[in-house]
């Protein structure tokens, strides 16, 4: 096994004679957890890709630089890469079934099941968390609702289901030797759910493709995936309730014709869109508005990264990436009336694009690839350091039983008369 890397280049990628494996947990859009795989896929080039479900276009699968994906057998399955969030209960026995033997190294950039792989003591496992299974701990009384699954026979059959995940999932972080978390906030959720430390490394954003516009429209944005937990329904019932003011929605996700018809007239629900029109929007805006409970929130700094302020819900991730009062406010519930009000007290404020940008300049692609690569080769260190000691102790005490064994078997010496 060799212990260092062989060669490393300026941007910080490093070639290794080392078999690492990254393990996604799938890949159906290129989101916020795909460019931290992106930039992990900087810092090692030559590692392999696995993942439970590979759905990405020719477009969105350009970060992967024509890797190849190593996928489960819930691809195969009919349906299987459309509908993969109903597999759920066979995600665990999925992402078991990969074979991690020739590997020294497995990292797992993990949000739901990728951390649940089986790697042996010979090997390194490393956890970028993004967060412990969200539906399965804290918020499953909000997904349970939100799905229209919180009474019912079905409710109980999913609820058995998560109560399930839950106990392999405690049981498969036993089997992380550290972990990464993507913030201060995620790190608490690790402590509580695993008892397990983590190391905060926050994920890079791409601000170089952004800049900062001091010029600005009259209208708000707002773009993530349209999943119930973002909250975009709360965003457009209060400019509904605001109808002088304008938002433009960007995203795709289940829950878009939902919202196409509850927007009113002032609100533009455009679905996905390429990212020169969401980077046009974000520049123009004169405020990026945010209504879920984020565990980290790379739009949000990319808005400031764009010298746009953010108007957020207090909770989660944007408390570390929102300076409050220089380049966002927030709002103290999930409400209507405190989302309206919030919007009030923003337009009597007067705001420095630069502030925005110098904040989102913190959360570099460049100082996350810094911060990986120094976690990772420490850990690295450590481990080898470890099992060097471990051989060294286990060929002395062979030694030792050894010698013990020769006096053992050793024949009594005879005495012969004279």
């Amino acid at each position: 096994m060799n212990n260092s890397p062989s060669n490393t280049d300026n941007m910080g990628s490093i070639k290794s004679k080392r078999r690492i494996a990254i393990v996604h947990d799938w890949l159906p859009v290129y989101g916020g957890a795909e460019r931290v795989l992106e930039q992990m896929l900087q810092v090692y080039p030559d590692a392999d890709i696995f993942s439970l479900i590979d759905a990405l276009d020719e477009e969105n699968r350009k970060f992967l630089n024509g890797k190849p994906v190593k996928t489960s057998f819930v691809q195969k399955l009919p349906g299987g890469k459309k509908y993969y969030r109903h597999c759920f209960p066979l995600m665990p026995l999925a992402i078991e079934q990969f074979d991690f033997s020739s590997y020294d190294m497995v990292i797992t950039s993990s949000y739901a099941f990728a951390k649940g792989i089986i790697t042996g003591p010979r090997q390194l496992h490393l956890c970028y968390c993004h967060s412990p299974i969200r539906y399965a701990w804290d918020l499953q009384t909000q997904y349970l609702k939100e799905s229209n699954m919180d009474r019912g026979l079905m409710s109980w059959f999913v609820r058995s289901m998560l109560h399930m995940i839950r106990m392999w999932d405690c049981r498969t972080a036993a089997g992380v030797d550290a972990f990464m978390a993507n913030s201060r906030f995620i790190a608490r959720r690790i402590e509580k759910v695993y008892r397990r430390d983590a190391t905060v490394v926050y994920p890079p954003v791409n601000i170089e493709r952004f800049e900062a516009c001091r010029e600005k429209e009259d209208f708000y944005v707002t773009a993530s995936r349209l999943v119930p937990y973002k909250r975009m329904d709360l965003i457009i019932q209060a400019f509904n309730g605001m109808p002088e003011r304008q938002l433009v929605v960007i995203g795709d996700g289940p829950e878009l014709p939902k919202l196409r018809h509850l927007a009113s007239a002032n609100v533009k629900v455009l679905g996905w869109q390429p990212q020169e029109v969401l980077k046009s929007n974000l520049q123009r805006a004169k405020g990026f508005v945010f209504g879920g409970e984020e565990d980290f929130g790379i739009i949000l700094l990319e808005a400031q990264a764009s010298g746009t302020p953010v108007i957020a819900y207090g909770r989660g991730g944007a408390l570390e990436t929102v300076q409050k009062n220089e380049t966002g406010i927030f709002f103290g519930e999930q409400t209507i009336e405190s989302l309206q009000s919030a919007i009030a007290e923003f337009e009597s404020r007067q705001w420095d694009a630069g502030k925005c940008r110098a904040n989102a300049e913190r959360f570099s692609a460049k100082l996350f690839r810094e911060r990986f690569q120094t976690f990772v080769e420490r850990e690295w260190a450590r481990f080898t350091a470890v099992s060097a000691n471990e051989h060294t102790f286990s060929r002395s005490k062979h030694e030792e039983r050894q010698g013990d064994l020769r006096e053992e078997v050793a024949p009594p010496m005879l005495t012969l008369p004279l």
